[in-house]
């Protein structure tokens, strides 16, 4: 048989072939590897070597970006980071910051962990911590909530609810110790009309660190109405028209729906009133200077002491690197305890 004589194909073998040319010049997936449970797998866009990636990122602004941040971090580096590196240097030697320094290793830790001194400030500063929180942490919630539910006057109440904050706060302590004076204080004329007083509030230990206290409230709690009230805003108001459909008094509204939409900015602010309140310096040192008998000396009022009173800059700094440790932990053990409370 000749080759001009060959059989001819069966038809439906050119059929199928045509089929699957136009699958292919239509699909281009059609070649490639399909899953067992999803569409066939195309090229990433993003895949290639690191040559190819390295490259991608240059064009896509990467080494800009890095430009335009680095002179940030590096001033922040130099002036946050680059102190508290030195501090801990400076923890183990002996320096008065004009002779050469001599290392001593642990000694200025051991000097500091024998002064009795030590254990009175530790004691003073977490009484003050607890009368900060039990006093000073509900009241700021408490104003911020009544401003919220007042119908009028709410601008008036909120300038006047920061305005101890604007007062700096030197002058804000030197004001409360005249109004505490025991002769002729505001405080104790005012309680002369009812037939009390006068009474030491700076001058005995059983009431310098509750003046203290107070003053310290008064001071600090304009910023966190401000923050409350901020976090108020963001609660829904549908959750409260039904409150008030269902006949809901203004205490079950707060217990029920304001007190749950703060439950993060709460855990928040009490973290760090405690973290402030374990660095209290100003008021005690221009109120009392520690005084009466120390009953108001404080962690930062030792450091103080030892730097600038003492001129050992070394205790000074191993004082210091052993409290932020202690914030370190306290802080890491808080977040831990309350992260499930905050979600």
């Amino acid at each position: 048989m000749s080759r001009s004589q060959a059989p001819a194909a069966p038809a439906g073998n050119r059929t199928q072939k045509d089929r699957t040319r136009k699958q292919h010049s239509v699909d281009p997936s059609a070649d490639l590897p399909r899953t067992s449970d999803g569409p066939p797998r195309t090229a990433s866009p993003h895949r290639g070597g690191p040559a190819e990636r390295f490259v991608r990122w240059v064009r896509q602004g990467g080494v800009t970006t890095i430009l335009f941040g680095l002179p940030m971090v590096l001033c922040f580096a130099y002036f946050s980071w680059w102190p508290i590196v030195q501090s801990v240097q400076l923890s183990f030697q002996q320096t008065n910051l004009v002779d050469p320094a001599t290392w001593v290793g642990l000694d200025n830790f051991k000097h500091v962990l024998d002064d009795p001194l030590l254990w009175t400030a530790v004691k003073n500063t977490a009484l003050f911590a607890v009368l900060a929180l039990v006093i000073g942490f509900p009241v700021p919630l408490f104003l911020a909530v009544l401003i919220s539910e007042l119908r009028r006057g709410g601008t008036l109440f909120r300038i006047l609810a920061y305005l101890p904050v604007a007062i700096p706060p030197v002058v804000s302590v030197l004001l409360w110790k005249v109004f505490y004076d025991p002769d002729a204080g505001l405080f104790n004329q005012l309680l002369a009309h009812v037939g009390l007083g006068p009474y030491p509030w700076l001058q005995s230990t059983d009431t310098a660190m509750l003046s203290i206290v107070l003053e310290a409230t008064w001071a600090g709690f304009g910023s966190t109405v401000i923050i409350y009230l901020a976090a108020l805003g963001s609660v829904p108001t549908e959750l409260y028209e039904a409150a008030e459909i269902d006949a809901a008094g203004i205490w079950r509204r707060v217990w029920h729906i304001t007190l749950p939409s703060l439950r993060g900015v709460i855990l928040i602010m009490l973290l760090l009133q405690i973290i402030g309140t374990l660095q209290i310096f100003t008021e005690p040192f221009v109120m009392t200077d520690g005084g009466p008998e120390d009953s108001t000396l404080t962690i930062l009022m030792l450091i103080y002491n030892y730097a600038f009173q003492n001129g050992d800059f070394g205790a000074a700094t191993a004082l210091s690197v052993m409290l932020a440790l202690v914030l370190g932990v306290l802080s890491a053990i808080y977040l831990r305890a309350t992260r499930s409370w905050s979600n």
